[in-house]
């Protein structure tokens, strides 16, 4: 029995793939949470009313708890047990979920978030150490690739699955839907789930723990702002600059104390580092996409929700297949080479989408977003596993949570540097095409990224804008 696991049996087979079938729930429900609620906006605002940027955080409060709080909650795993920690945040998260579907107001709805996205927290890094506890060596990769796979599928699938839960059954549907799946990761994966801790934790790291989630939380808001405001912004900037002199804080206590939650002697393997900085290729070669590509078809385009979701699978297709054999492929190929090889693929496939998104029309664009796609499912599958396995698995909740909190902020990065290039981008072409918009055209050049021609029109000089144009201007040999 290893050193790092209490309990007083050895698990089963059965046993095992229930744990990674209720981890792998939570790693499909948790990306659920943030991109199905943002369709059931309008919904929401019909219902509960509210501002433009009280709305907006019914996405931002669930982000920004969720990326703040992964790396404590990963310190809680090793410290009080990973099936504990990992049993309380799906509980919760389900608790939450059934008082989401029922909130009186949107006041409660956006405070309720920030719990959903605590307990979410709790789950991902509670799950992600015990699952590294039931399997091991070539099982270990096969189990993370499943739950990447899980993850993928959670993000690329959410859009659609709530679009139509809020369609035919109402917006609180969304949150009874996390409330069922949250359900079932409970009943079938708990019971069965192992506990397990570091033998040597001494205490909770509270210096570490209060300086890491401040530092994320602050680094969260800016990413959240800057889209929005702009990086010039002074609350942007003050955001961002919070979370330099707390990340100065945070590894200033972590080297000053005896039993650290973050081993920072990590970061001088290049293995480590590479699985931190893995999420923020995918995030600029699928996220970003996933994000931009259907404002763009709807709203410049003039496709229907249907038509640009069908045209998105293309992108998102390869998450059901690639993760899993990028595993088996990993038996015989190093999974650096793979994810370098992945990586390159999906950059191959950006070159070629940007190549002809100005002229050719949707069919044409299959080819090159199932390249992207296919590329960037090749480390998803990967990068979970091998953020954990480089370190003892005593202190895997620590890994677990210091790659969520890498995953969640660096494709909130990703996203945010993507769609204010593609702002800055965007204003540049204007100004050749619409000289005499002056300070007009930041704000129109802010709504055409988002797919709102009809507004970008409306802020340009003169009546010859149309949709086509407005569309040819956002070509700049750019697929966003």
């Amino acid at each position: 029995m290893s050193a790092s696991v209490s309990a007083d049996r050895p698990a089963g087979r059965l046993d095992r793939y229930l744990v990674l079938g209720a981890v792998s729930l939570a790693g499909l429900v948790l990306p659920l949470s943030f991109t199905g609620p943002p369709v059931a906006i309008p919904a929401i605002a019909a219902e509960l009313g509210g501002s433009p940027v009280a709305l907006n955080w019914i996405t931002n409060a669930f982000m920004l708890a969720f990326g703040s709080c992964l790396m404590a909650a990963g310190s809680l795993a090793d410290r009080y047990g990973r099936k504990r920690v990992f049993a309380t945040g799906i509980v919760a998260y389900a608790l939450v979920s059934l008082l989401l579907a029922l909130a009186p107001n949107l006041l409660a709805l956006n405070l309720l978030r920030l719990l959903q996205g605590v307990a979410a927290a709790l789950a991902l890094a509670g799950g992600n150490a015990a699952l590294s506890q039931e399997f091991h060596g070539p099982a270990r990769i096969r189990a993370f690739s499943l739950l990447g796979t899980a993850f993928g599928i959670g993000l690329a699938f959410g859009p659609s699955l709530a679009g139509w839960l809020v369609q035919s059954q109402g917006w609180r549907a969304v949150f009874l839907s996390s409330l069922v799946i949250a359900v079932l990761a409970s009943a079938f994966g708990v019971p069965r789930m192992r506990e397990s801790r570091d033998p040597d934790a001494r205490g909770l790291d509270w210096p570490g723990c209060l300086s890491s989630t401040a530092m994320l939380a602050a680094l969260t808001v800016g990413v959240l702002l800057a889209p929005e405001r702009g990086w010039s912004d002074p609350w942007v900037l003050a955001a961002l600059g919070a979370a330099g002199l707390l990340l100065a804080l945070f590894v200033r206590v972590e080297t000053r104390t005896t039993r650290p939650m973050l081993d920072l002697s990590l970061f001088r393997l290049p293995r480590f580092v590479g699985a931190q900085l893995l999420p923020i290729g995918t995030g600029f070669a699928y996220l970003a996409l996933i994000i931009v590509l259907p404002m763009r078809l709807i709203g410049l385009h003039g496709y229907s929700a249907i038509e640009a979701g069908a045209l998105m699978m293309a992108l998102s297709a390869p998450m059901l297949l690639v993760p899993f054999a990028a595993a088996l492929l990993s038996h015989r190929i190093a999974a650096g080479v793979l994810c370098a090889a992945g990586l390159l693929s999906a950059a191959a496939g950006l070159v070629w989408l940007g190549a002809i998104a100005g002229h050719g029309g949707g069919a044409d664009w299959v080819a090159p977003l199932l390249l992207i796609g296919a590329g960037s499912a090749i480390p998803w599958g990967l990068m979970d596993g091998l953020a954990i396995s480089v370190v003892a698995k005593e202190r895997a909740g620590m890994a677990a949570g210091v790659f969520g909190a890498s995953r969640v902020s660096g494709e909130g990065i990703a996203i945010a540097v993507v769609a204010a290039a593609l702002a800055g981008l965007l204003q540049w072409r204007l100004q050749a095409l619409a000289p005499g918009a002056g300070a007009a055209l930041g704000e129109a050049a802010q709504r055409l990224a988002t797919g709102d021609a009809a507004r970008a029109q409306a802020l340009l000089p003169g009546g010859e804008w149309t949709r086509s144009r407005c569309a040819r201007a956002t070509s700049a040999r750019s697929p966003g």
